[in-house]
C-alpha cells in the first residue's frame, strides 16, 4: 500500500501542468510551402488525427514565399507556447548557407521535436526528351551543356538540393527554374515546359503511372517499393549519390520541454496507426517518428552536408 502512495505523486511528476493542459486552444501548423505538395500532404494527415486524439484542433496554414523563410520566420516569431508548430524541410537548414542574412537561426530560435517521414525523389524526364535513363540523360546534358531546364520546388528546396547534388556529381550543366512549391514545378514537368526534374516521388508517381513522365532513377540509397523497377542514381553512373527529402516538426525554442515531449509521443502514436502508415506509404512516405535528441542531430548533419553543397556548387539565393 505504501508503494502506492508514494508512486502516484512520481507519476504525476511526470506530466508538468504546460503537458497536461496542452493544447488549450488550437495549434497552427506552419506550411512554408504552398497546398498540394508532400509537405502539404504530411501536414494533413497529421491535423486530422491530432485534433482527433488532442481536442483541440490543429489547423494547416500554408505560408509560401523566399523558398520557405517567410513561413519559416512567422514560425519563429510566434509565442512558445506550444500552439505553433512548423512543417521544417530541408531549407530550414540549408538557407542559413544560400542568403547572406535570414531573419532566424536554427539553434537560437528552433527546438526540435521530430522527424516525421522521409520519403525518395526521383529522377523524371518529359517523355519528348531524348533519355530513356540515367545514363542518358548526362550524355545529353553534356552534348548540351545548360540547354536542358529543371524544376524545383524553390531555391534551396529540397528538390533543387538533389537536382543541384545530381548535376554537380555528374559534372554536368542545366538551367534551374524554381518555383514557389513542388506541384506547381512538376505541372509544368507534365506539360512539357521544363525537361527534368528531381521531383518528390510523392507528387511525380501517379504521372509516371500514367505515362504522362518518364521515370529514370530514384535519388535514394536503395530502391523504391513503389518502382523497384527503377534503378538508383548511384546505380546509374552516379556512384555514391543520395539525397533523401524529409519533413519533420519544430517549434519555437522556449516552448516547454513537456510540450516538446508529449507532442512527439502522439506524433509518433499516429505514425505508428496502421492506416496512417499504409497511407503514407502509398504516397512513398517512409514513417519516422523519431525522438528530439535524434532529429536535432539529424538537423545538425544536414545542414553541413548541404551547406558544403551550395559552396562547392555555387548556389545562390534569387
Amino acid at each position: 500500500m505504501l508503494k502506492l502512495v508514494f508512486a502516484l505523486p512520481l507519476a504525476l511528476l511526470n506530466l508538468s501542468p504546460a503537458a497536461a493542459d496542452w493544447p488549450e486552444r488550437p495549434v497552427r501548423l506552419i506550411v512554408p510551402y504552398s497546398a498540394g505538395g508532400s509537405t502539404d500532404l504530411v501536414a494533413r494527415l497529421l491535423g486530422v488525427r491530432l485534433s482527433e486524439r488532442l481536442g483541440q484542433q490543429f489547423v494547416v496554414d500554408n505560408r509560401t514565399g523566399a523558398g520557405t523563410i517567410i513561413g519559416t520566420e512567422i514560425a519563429a516569431r510566434a509565442s512558445a507556447d506550444g500552439h505553433t508548430l512548423l512543417m521544417a524541410t530541408p531549407p530550414l537548414v540549408v538557407n542559413p548557407s544560400l542568403h547572406a542574412k535570414v531573419p532566424y537561426a536554427l539553434q537560437r530560435d528552433f527546438a526540435a521535436v521530430t522527424n516525421v517521414a522521409r520519403s525518395s525523389n526521383m529522377l523524371a524526364a518529359h517523355p519528348t526528351v531524348a533519355a530513356t535513363s540515367t545514363k542518358e540523360l548526362i550524355a545529353l546534358l553534356k552534348a548540351h551543356p545548360g540547354k536542358l531546364t529543371y524544376g524545383s520546388s524553390g531555391v534551396g528546396g529540397a528538390t533543387h538540393l538533389a537536382a543541384a547534388l545530381f548535376t554537380h556529381m555528374a559534372g554536368v550543366e542545366a538551367t534551374h527554374v524554381p518555383y514557389k512549391g513542388g506541384a506547381p514545378a512538376v505541372a509544368d514537368l507534365v506539360a512539357g515546359r521544363l525537361s527534368f526534374m528531381m521531383a518528390n516521388l510523392t507528387t511525380a508517381q501517379p504521372h509516371v503511372r500514367a505515362g504522362r513522365l518518364r521515370g529514370l532513377a530514384v535519388g535514394t540509397g536503395k530502391r523504391s517499393p513503389l518502382f523497384p523497377e527503377l534503378p538508383t542514381i548511384a546505380e546509374s553512373g552516379v556512384p555514391g549519390y543520395e539525397a533523401t527529402n524529409w519533413n519533420g516538426i519544430v517549434v519555437p525554442a522556449r516552448t516547454s520541454r513537456a510540450v516538446i515531449e508529449r507532442l512527439q509521443r502522439e506524433v509518433a502514436a499516429v505514425l505508428k496507426e496502421s492506416a496512417i502508415a499504409e497511407r503514407m506509404n502509398a504516397a512513398g512516405l517512409e514513417p519516422i517518428g523519431d525522438t528530439p535528441a535524434e532529429f536535432a542531430r539529424y538537423l545538425t548533419t544536414e545542414a553541413s552536408k548541404w551547406g558544403k553543397l551550395v559552396v562547392a556548387a555555387q548556389i545562390r539565393a534569387e
